[in-house]
């Protein structure tokens, strides 16, 4: 873990502190992942190549600022196929789709451009071969969220959904010695390791995925916040409602008696809780854009937070190559016409 002072400034007279006296911790790695920043370049390729307007399915990602700005480039968020006209260009989000969802969309001639996170394309790629072989499956998640509605239709039949340690013990299943486990990518490390042990106690034999399916970004982020929460008396998320993993980076700040709050940006603080607080962390979920952070740390700096310190807790360097749709999109496309001079 490193930590870097990248500005100090001096607070204002209204402030009456000392540079040294507030100060923010800056967590690295934060915000976008490989898996978001590929789903939004995705969008604005296909506005650019195809033209507005373009249709996706659900948010592209779950974080408003990034839907309301794609939104104003010419993209179409619909919450249903149906919704898209017959024959057009659709997008799926980066939460992935059902089966069904792919087959209505070729009933309706869609052409589609697929924006699912590898991470957790490989999930949906484990729940066909466990089911195909027989298995039992246990979706360990959050039964509202996107992911699990897409990854839960590979194999309806033999699937259940846990959400809690607490749920396992009610479940049934034909055959306890053929079990397997898979979980959402954006989960509590702590959550799923009790959820899985659970599972472990009522079905000995369980198998499960060769690697977690928890993705690198979100425990990344939750590790950062770890190593940081002891040294600060508030750690803001950056982050949307209903970003699954931006809430998760709430929750380990919370169990680690830290006071934690999610924010969608600066407007979001309450003054009241920086009241009597020296030290603020400040992070920013897979989803949540850099300028929101930084509109985050401006504000903390009129409020006398002037010693920003970016606390690097490991590197992050993942990278995710555009869909084939996209890339034979832009291989022939026409080259733009000379500007007239």
């Amino acid at each position: 873990m490193t930590a870097t002072t990248i500005d100090t400034l001096h607070a204002g007279p209204e402030t009456g502190q000392s540079a040294t006296d507030k100060r923010v911790l800056l967590l690295k790695p934060r915000g976008f992942c490989a898996g978001v920043v590929r789903a939004i370049d995705i969008v604005k390729i296909a506005l650019d190549t195809f033209g507005a307007p373009i249709y996706v399915r659900k948010e592209i990602v779950h974080n408003s600022f990034v839907v309301n700005e794609l939104a104003e480039k010419g993209a179409i968020f619909v919450e249903d196929i149906d919704q898209v006209p017959e024959g057009q260009r659709v997008i799926y989000s980066a939460h992935g789709v059902s089966p069904a969802v792919r087959q209505h969309s070729k009933d309706r001639k869609l052409k589609v451009i697929d924006a699912t996170c590898p991470l957790v394309t490989k999930v949906h790629v484990e729940a066909v071969k466990f089911a195909k072989q027989g298995y039992s499956l246990v979706l360990i998640g959050h039964r509202d969220h996107d992911e699990i509605e897409g990854t839960l239709g590979e194999a309806p039949d033999v699937t259940q959904v846990v959400s809690t340690a607490e749920e396992v013990q009610s479940l049934e299943v034909p055959d306890p010695e053929r079990v397997a486990y898979l979980t959402q990518t954006t989960l509590s490390l702590d959550e799923a390791r009790d959820i899985i042990q659970a599972l472990k106690i009522k079905f000995p034999k369980i198998v499960g995925p060769h690697s977690q399916d928890i993705c690198y970004a979100t425990e990344n982020r939750q590790i950062a916040v770890k190593n940081v929460a002891h040294s600060a008396d508030l750690v803001l998320v950056v982050g949307s409602t209903n970003s699954s993993n931006s809430n998760r980076l709430v929750e380990v700040s919370q169990n680690l008696s830290t006071r934690s709050y999610l924010i969608d940006n600066s407007a979001a603080i309450n003054p009241a809780w920086l009241e009597g607080v020296s030290t603020v962390a400040v992070t920013a979920g897979a989803s949540a854009p850099e300028v929101l952070v930084e509109d985050v740390v401006k504000y903390l700096h009129q409020k006398g937070f002037t010693s920003v310190e970016e606390v690097e807790v490991m590197p992050e360097n993942v990278r995710f190559g555009l869909p084939p749709e996209i890339v034979q999109a832009i291989s022939s496309a026409p080259a733009a016409s000379p500007a007239a001079v």
